[in-house]
């Protein structure tokens, strides 16, 4: 599939430091370095405004950057080497309490896809099919099980030991981070690891290879519905506060091109996205990741707004023990001027 990208003038808004005032600019060129964890499609909004050219519409000489988990691509946020990210809504909340101001520009979908339980194949054939068998077994050493996320404090993490917590298991497992899609796939084959918590893709790819099953879905929409009570931003795009102050209109320039690719992925089918996205999501099979993509559609959130019902549902998840941060206000946390205006240019 080939694109074509043009040169257009972005109208924006600027002036101010999380809102702006009236004015037009257009951002000539400027270098941005944009940051996602790890190659999974949830990041996809990402890799469309870079591959169906949003990001050089809006003027915008990107560099996408591989951060190899959650918790990297916060780190490198947090060190103003990236403009802006893509992961956990905890993420920003974590830089706030740190003293960096972390803003949330737009959120990206309505609950997780990235909360599927995949238990290694043996343990499975064993009988081991639900989280409380999991927990009641132990390894041949004696130890906990060992549950493994991209990285701790994560995506994965923050909500699939918040589903353990509610059934209270959570301290019945011993929790590692594995890093990036080789690696997390990598110890599930190998038995290092005897549940990986990952996205659709992974699971998919496991059962083919006949290293993994599926335990529990926690992003089965009746599931998350009984756990976490309805639609809550769980992935999205941030940045630092200083960032914005110190460059609005190019901050305006990155959200009204993820705006863009957000409403390209509404209007076109999975093997359309996949082909697109490809080159960023190769460690997978095509099948797995149309399989995720698929499922993605169900879940993202298209209008990119969060609401104080929403933000509500979100809390008791992230302001608890586990996470470490400290509660925080949706004033606080969320700068929806940006995408305010980006649908304003581009009505969906």
């Amino acid at each position: 599939m080939a694109y074509v990208s043009r040169r257009s003038a972005l109208t924006i808004i600027a002036g101010g430091t999380a809102s702006l005032a009236a004015g037009r600019a257009r951002a000539e060129d400027r270098p941005g370095r944009v940051i996602y964890p790890v190659a999974v499609p949830v990041y996809q909004t990402q890799f469309i405004a870079d591959r169906i050219g949003y990001f050089k519409e809006a003027g915008l000489d990107c560099k996408l950057v591989q951060g190899g988990s959650g918790v990297k691509t916060r780190e490198i946020i947090a060190s103003s080497q990236g403009d802006i990210g893509i992961g956990d809504i905890t993420h920003p909340m974590q830089l706030s309490n740190h003293g960096r101001a972390g803003r949330v520009l737009m959120p990206v979908d309505t609950r997780s896809s990235s909360v599927m339980f995949i238990i290694r194949k043996d343990l499975f054939d064993q009988g081991i099919n639900t989280l409380e068998a999991l927990t009641a077994w132990k390894r041949p050493d004696g130890r906990k099980p060992i549950v493994s996320v991209s990285s701790l404090g994560g995506t994965n993490h923050v909500w699939a030991s918040y589903y353990m917590e509610t059934m209270g298991l959570d301290q019945k497992v011993t929790w590692i981070g594995t890093g990036n899609v080789e690696t997390m796939l990598g110890s599930l084959k190998t038995k290092q690891v005897d549940v990986l918590v990952s996205s659709l893709s992974l699971l998919n790819d496991s059962k083919e290879q006949g290293w993994g099953a599926l335990l529990f879905d926690g992003t089965d929409e009746t599931i998350w519905n009984k756990y976490i009570g309805g639609k809550v931003p769980v992935t999205s795009h941030f940045t630092l506060q200083s960032t914005i102050d110190k460059d609005p209109a190019k901050m305006q320039a990155f959200v009204t091109a993820l705006w863009r690719a957000t409403q390209w992925v509404k209007t076109h089918t999975p093997e359309q996205i996949y082909d697109a996205i490809e080159p960023y999501v190769g460690s997978t099979s095509r099948a797995a990741n149309i399989l995720e993509i698929t499922a993605l559609q169900k879940v993202s959130d298209y209008e990119a707004t969060i609401d104080a019902a929403g933000f509500a549902r979100g809390e008791k998840v992230w302001f608890r023990e586990m996470t470490g941060i400290k509660p925080l206000t949706i004033a606080e946390v969320v700068s929806p001027t940006f995408v305010e205006v980006a649908r304003k240019a581009y009505p969906a």
